[in-house]
């Protein structure tokens, strides 16, 4: 019997920081090492070994500057236009065996990979989507099985990421709550990151 491929990730790290003055969101200092490896090694602790990131905003400096051996890395060209873009970008270079697919946001620190275990183990139990859930309400990461790959592309736009495919389809959609081990916060401004950094 053939087991069954593991979840790929994908890494959206494509941000410019726009309102933390314009550095890029992927190398932003966290624990010491860039976000974006902090993204790639809480993922692949949770048990998603397949790793795409998505690159925008100064790629080539987050190329010459993280280390993220084994990951494939995409460009967006269109990053500015919001994380829908990176979403589609992403989706499309997984590979047609993919069983499904977890979506990790880069400035998000608070994301364990206790969390991303959970949401792999509902996909494991059946579920088509999942999403982490923090005292009841929807959150970060987000998973997405194999068929619906085609609609969260379609209804990528802007900075909705994957919010179109999840209100259509509530009755699929497993909540996975993860308030125990994880934060949801996000990094958008200088005193997230202060909060982030004294943390």
């Amino acid at each position: 019997m053939q087991l069954e491929r593991p979840v790929a990730a994908l890494v959206l790290a494509a941000g410019g920081g726009r309102r933390l003055g314009g550095r890029p969101k992927a190398l932003i200092p966290y624990r010491g090492r860039p976000l974006v490896e902090h993204a790639v090694a809480t993922v692949r602790a949770g048990g998603c070994p397949d790793v795409t990131v998505v690159l925008g905003a100064a790629r080539e400096r987050v190329r010459a500057t993280a280390h993220l051996p084994g990951c494939r890395l995409v460009e967006n060209p269109d990053w500015a236009d919001g994380m829908g873009s990176s979403l589609r970008a992403g989706l499309a270079t997984l590979a047609p065996s993919t069983p499904a697919v977890l979506v990790m946001l880069v400035d998000t620190p608070g994301v364990t990979a206790a969390a991303v275990a959970r949401l792999v183990a509902a996909h494991r139990a059946g579920a088509g989507l999942a999403a982490a859930a923090y005292g009841g309400r929807r959150g970060h990461p987000v998973l997405i099985g194999a068929r619906y790959f085609g609609e969260a592309a379609a209804g990528a736009t802007g900075d909705a990421g994957a919010r179109a495919l999840l209100a259509a389809h509530p009755e699929d959609l497993t909540l996975v709550e993860c308030a125990d081990v994880a934060v949801p916060d996000d990094l958008d401004t200088p005193a997230d990151l202060a909060r982030w950094s004294a943390g």
